[in-house]
């Protein structure tokens, strides 16, 4: 991957983490800090509680990016199935941006409650009432699975790279990404209702979305337009 693709992702999923993580997992984190955690704890035992879940998204992210960088891959058996899998992925990116937005309702549209599920109720009401460590690294990785649209994003972007590894390595500095707004949550719990800072991050994130969408869709077209391109620079 080019160095200028992570830059991005880190600037967006920073950004995003700021405006759209804190409304969606805002929740989950005051609620674990007040029930699981004890206020009397140390600072330390207390710091490693809400790694621990954030790790635990992080692995969760890497997986699905892993499974949508092997479904990218079946669609590269030639350069113009590169650039028509880069072309589709960069419109749904700027899709995604709009939405996010709050222009139109795509992501809404797409979104599958798989937490609606009584199994997934289930399993995560048992561990967020556990008080174990592991509990916090386990109730991370059920997060992970929640429907959102900043996740749908990246899952797309792992699905561009046509690559198992880098889908995974993609939704993984995504998740790493968003740790300093969970982990400044989860002490700092008024950051959940700085609606005008959030908006403010949200609306920053979403032109950057919007942004390498269209540098996506670029991408794509040089794929079909030049036939000496290789399909290992799809990963780039």
């Amino acid at each position: 991957m080019e160095t200028v693709n992570i830059i991005t992702i880190i600037s967006i999923a920073f950004l995003g983490s700021f405006g759209h993580c804190i409304g969606m997992c805002g929740g989950i984190v005051v609620a674990y800090s007040t029930i699981k955690i004890d206020p009397k704890s140390s600072k330390i035992s207390q710091s490693a509680a809400h790694l621990l879940y954030s790790f635990g998204r992080v692995l969760t992210y890497s997986v699905l990016g892993a499974i949508f960088g092997a479904l990218g891959g079946v669609a590269t058996f030639s350069n113009n199935g590169s650039g028509i899998l880069l072309i589709f992925a960069g419109i749904v990116m700027v899709l995604a941006g709009l939405s996010l937005m709050g222009k139109i309702k795509f992501l809404t549209l797409i979104e599958h409650s798989f937490s609606s599920s009584s199994i997934y109720k289930e399993a995560f009401k048992k561990v967020l009432n556990s008080k174990s460590n592991l509990s916090f690294f386990i109730l991370g990785m059920l997060n992970g699975l929640l429907p959102c649209g900043f996740v749908y994003f990246f899952a797309i972007t792992a699905a561009s790279t046509a690559d198992p590894l880098y889908g995974a390595l993609v939704m993984a500095i995504f998740g790493m990404s968003t740790i300093p707004a969970m982990f400044g949550l989860g002490f700092l719990t008024s950051l959940a209702s700085a609606t005008s800072f959030r908006n403010m991050m949200m609306s920053l994130s979403s032109i950057a979305v919007i942004l390498y969408g269209a540098y996506t869709i670029y991408h794509g077209y040089t794929y079909i337009s030049n036939p000496q391109k290789t399909l290992t620079n799809c990963h780039n």
